[in-house]
């Protein structure tokens, strides 16, 4: 019974994860508008969950936590790739390779600065990490999935419809398609990382409640 209780937080924190992450493959196939799918409102959460398991569970069962939504996503791009719309799958292997190195990297990012930064403020470990890592995840699952000068990645994959180039958000300078897209699901990213102190004050608070556990402290 004990050796339960002692791994209740990390299963807890491993299906928080698997939730969100096959939730947020789902979504991401939803557009809101030319730049936008539903899929980057729910992905943020991901970094509420990492932070709140490395606030109080350490960097170690973090990463096991990030492990396990990073496996969960492979899954789903696997399943993925086997359905298929008019022009080929849903999930291509550049998008495949986008979206899993985009998590993994981006979330042993913000454990890094997260677990630098504990002992500040309690606001600024999960924020400064949170818009960090949302920018890297960003920048490399939309460069990986779509940049043209990536091609080599996956020669018959067509990217041209995210190359186009097009005014940003219709209304700036011309870049291509994709970059607009980034810009917005970095923006909503930011965001969203803003709105996660609420829960992760909440939750912070209720956590210390029942264990007595300074919000500034350092955890092995």
């Amino acid at each position: 019974m004990k050796s339960i209780a002692s791994k209740k937080p990390l299963i807890i924190g491993v299906l928080a994860m698997a939730v969100i992450v096959i939730t947020s493959n789902i979504l991401v196939q939803f557009f809101i508008n030319d730049w936008l799918t539903w899929g980057a409102f729910i992905y943020p959460i991901a970094f509420l969950i990492t932070d709140l398991m490395n606030r109080f569970y350490g960097p170690k069962t973090a990463r096991k936590v990030i492990i396990v939504g990073f496996s969960v996503g492979v899954v789903c791009s696997l399943i993925g790739s086997q359905i298929y719309h008019a022009n080929g799958p849903y999930v291509t292997l550049r998008i495949a390779l986008g979206s899993g190195a985009a998590f993994l990297i981006s979330q042993l990012i913000d454990v890094k600065i997260f677990d630098l930064l504990r002992r500040s403020i309690w606001w600024k470990a999960p924020l400064i990490s949170s818009m960090v890592g949302a920018s890297i995840d960003t920048f490399a699952f939309f460069s990986i999935a779509f940049s043209s000068q990536l091609a080599f990645l996956e020669p018959a994959a067509d990217v041209t419809w995210a190359n186009t180039t097009r005014m940003l958000f219709d209304i700036g300078p011309e870049f291509p398609y994709w970059v607009s897209m980034a810009i917005a699901d970095n923006a909503v990213k930011q965001g969203t990382a803003l709105l996660m102190l609420f829960p992760f004050r909440a939750l912070s608070l209720r956590f210390k409640a029942y264990n007595q556990t300074p919000l500034n402290s350092p955890v092995p």
